[in-house]
């Protein structure tokens, strides 16, 4: 298996070269040269597997560089905290099921995917007797996960960019009370796509990139993309579980997902592609629905920095979603000139209209979407406890509100759960007055001395405060 450019400027190269690279030479961004494919034989035969032997088979499909004895190692060990159950599947009524994605260290969906990662940059680094300093950027739950992965680890040391007052008090907390000597939050002071837009620049500086080995553990990063689609292949495995063998051929689900960076549900257009039975994606916004507004008419239309809202589903307060470009893509059939023109026309222009393509979102690729506001999450959270009993985080809430726009007869609706209510008590307590316990450790965590560094939206001070932090 080999990774080349979108933008067509990268040779070949195998998966532990992605998971170091980060961004591509040319600015682009690693894909699949060849999605692999799975037949409905080898997707029955893995019925019976626990999680974390399911992941190592897929991740195989991606990283056959690397031996599939030290990926079973790797995918052991990076669920090994979980609950027996890493995944559970929860009915909420109305047709719609919770994937359960937030059992991991900081209770929210990014663990899935950082702990395969941390493993798999600490065994290529000690492979290669190299070092690593990630940069990366994060509205909310990117940035703890990461960080929680990589604490510690000896090769590797966090740059970790966050937006100064954008984020829940949970969420600056599971960061910045980290003390550990190679983790770095930088508090900036700007939107989350300022922040992106900081790290896209230094990874574009080759020299720099370089020098001070820059690597990248957001979605850019193929390797989280890999690690996200194995739960697409699971919950597909435990819906049908319930199914009459004779009938699991081909049987259909659809799978609702609340998206920012685009990277959570472009796993499930690779997992789709790859041969999980899957009907429709249904991309779910918040006020920031530039990419509903793409879905639903063609036209992309990033917005700016001081267009961007602050809502109360902040890990979603994205105007210009990285992993789009992944699609965009394949929707040019693969053709990296195509590519780098979409790109060119929103630098000139800032918008690109692609509503002559539009009809093939759903007849083709099965992407449909819808938009959540404040008033739908506190409504949503509200009236999916009184059904169930459940409590959602407003992201879920988002993807709950727009799946049930999109339900169909026998066809099951799956929810990506983003993260336990516990991480936006605030909201919760605003749409059913409900005061979140907390366990002493989580309070101890809130109450911890927090630990950034606040910048001003500068790239000179960014590049001289790595400069001076950085392994080498």
């Amino acid at each position: 298996m080999r990774y080349v450019s979108t933008r067509g400027g990268m040779a070949p190269q195998p998966f532990s070269e992605t998971l170091l690279e980060g961004l591509a030479p040319d600015g682009g961004l690693a894909v699949p040269a060849q999605l692999p494919s799975v037949d409905a034989e080898t997707l029955e035969g893995w019925r019976a597997l626990t999680y974390p032997q399911l992941a190592a088979e897929v991740l195989g499909l991606f990283a056959t560089d690397i031996p599939r004895e030290d990926l079973a190692r790797m995918t052991a060990a990076a669920y090994a905290d979980f609950p027996d159950e890493v995944v559970p599947l929860r009915s909420i009524g109305g047709g719609i099921t919770l994937v359960g994605l937030s059992e991991g260290p900081t209770l929210a969906f990014k663990d899935m995917a950082m702990q395969f990662l941390g493993q798999a940059l600490s065994h290529v680094l000690e492979r290669k007797d190299q070092v690593l300093n990630i940069v990366g950027a994060t509205s909310g739950d990117t940035g703890s996960a990461a960080e929680h992965a990589l604490r510690g680890k000896e090769r590797v040391s966090v740059f970790m960019l966050s937006p100064q007052g954008r984020m829940s008090p949970f969420q600056r907390a599971q960061m910045y009370s980290l003390d550990d000597a190679n983790v770095h939050n930088i508090a900036v002071a700007g939107v989350f796509d300022d922040c992106q837009n900081l790290v896209k620049r230094l990874s574009g500086d080759l020299d720099f990139k370089h020098a001070h080995r820059l690597g990248a553990v957001n979605s850019i990063n193929l390797g989280r993309i890999a690690a996200q689609a194995v739960y697409y292949f699971w919950a597909w495995l435990r819906v049908t579980d319930a199914v009459e063998p004779e009938f699991r051929r081909g049987f259909e689900v659809s799978f609702a997902v609340p998206s920012g960076n685009f990277g959570n549900i472009l796993s499930g257009f690779y997992a789709k592609g790859m041969g999980v039975p899957i009907r429709r994606l249904v991309l779910a916004a918040n006020e920031n629905n530039v990419l509903d507004e793409f879905f639903r008419t063609g036209v992309y239309r990033p917005r700016s920095a001081a267009d961007t809202y602050a809502t109360s589903s902040p890990s979603m307060d994205i105007s210009k979603a990285s992993n789009l470009e992944r699609f965009i893509h394949e929707l040019v059939g693969r053709d990296p000139r195509r590519v780098a023109d979409f790109f060119r026309a929103i630098d000139e222009q800032g918008f690109v209209d692609l509503s002559a393509e539009q009809p093939r979102f759903d007849a083709e690729f099965g992407i449909v979407s819808g938009t959540s506001t404040h008033a739908d999450r506190l409504a949503t959270i509200r009236a999916v406890h009184e059904a169930s009993g459940e409590l959602i985080d407003p992201h879920t809430a988002d993807g709950v509100k727009v799946a049930r726009d999109h339900l169909e007869p026998d066809v099951p609706m799956l929810v990506l759960e983003t993260a336990k209510p516990q991480k936006f008590a605030e909201t919760i307590r605003e749409a059913t007055g409900i005061e979140l316990e907390l366990s002493p450790e989580l309070r101890g965590m809130l109450d911890a001395p927090q630990h950034v560094t606040e910048m001003v939206d500068d790239e000179q001070a960014l590049r001289e405060f790595i400069a001076a932090h950085a392994l080498h």
